[in-house]
């Protein structure tokens, strides 16, 4: 079996770790006022690598929760995987010019795609691009609007492009609890060729180890958050059980 990735997720609005429900802005619960002090934990618990979303930067298309980054980047010796508020190439490059192992490239690889595949040229396997679906279509900017894309043709266009992995993202599923969309992953993963993480769903150890079942057909792991936060999901003993 192919090794298989769990990225506990920290995602930060207004500078504290918060999970939203279904990406919706006004639907947040706070789980801690330190993003350093949640990795901190993450790592202590044998994390290899986090997930850091800046969700102020997803919605306003700027650096916002840039410091919070850097400073797990900078003081603790596990990976990291960011995304929200890459806009530009010069986002993408602050970021890993910094040390951030992998940025992930979301709305600007439907709205410019030319700029996202000369990062990919630049960074290579450093560039992962976030397909957020909604009923099969990509959604941008924050998952507020849905394009006329679906994510198997984005996948396939940026797999042609170098893009190694993908992140792929069921919104009706985020926050729910309710299970991933393990049929839609297998499928992107069969259709690319690629790598791809699955974010979203993700309840228990048990959909851990159904996941894994796959990582031979290139799903490489899977974005955890709301699952650790509620205490559903012992993280020391997912990443024990799951590669064991």
């Amino acid at each position: 079996m192919s090794q298989f990735t769990i990225y506990p997720a920290i995602d930060m609005k207004n500078g504290k770790c918060v999970r939203l429900e279904q990406g919706d802005f006004d639907k947040e619960t706070i789980y801690g006022d330190s993003p350093f002090d949640v990795a901190k934990g993450f790592l202590e618990q044998g994390a290899e690598w986090i997930h850091m979303v800046d969700l102020d930067g997803a919605k306003e298309g700027k650096r916002i929760n840039a410091e919070h980054i850097l400073r797990v980047v900078d003081e603790l010796s596990v990976n990291v995987q960011m995304g929200g508020g890459i806009r530009n190439k010069e986002d993408a490059a602050y970021y890993l010019d910094r040390g951030v192992d992998r940025v992930i490239i979301g709305s600007l690889a439907i709205s410019n795609p030319e700029l996202t595949k000369e990062l990919v040229a630049e960074y290579g396997s450093k560039i992962a691009i976030g397909l957020d679906a909604r009923d099969g279509y990509v959604a941008t900017d924050g998952w507020l609007t849905k394009s006329d894309r679906t994510a198997i043709e984005v996948g396939q266009y940026f797999a042609e492009a170098g893009v190694e992995t993908f992140i792929y993202t069921d919104i009706s599923k985020d926050g729910m609890m309710s299970g991933p969309s393990t049929d839609q992953i297998v499928e992107l993963a069969k259709q690319t060729g690629k790598e791809v993480i699955a974010s979203g769903g993700v309840r228990n150890i048990e959909d851990l180890i159904s996941l894994k079942k796959y990582s031979d057909q290139n799903v490489g792991g899977a974005i955890v958050g709301k699952a650790i936060y509620t205490k559903e999901l012992p993280l020391r003993k997912a990443l024990t059980e799951v590669n064991q």
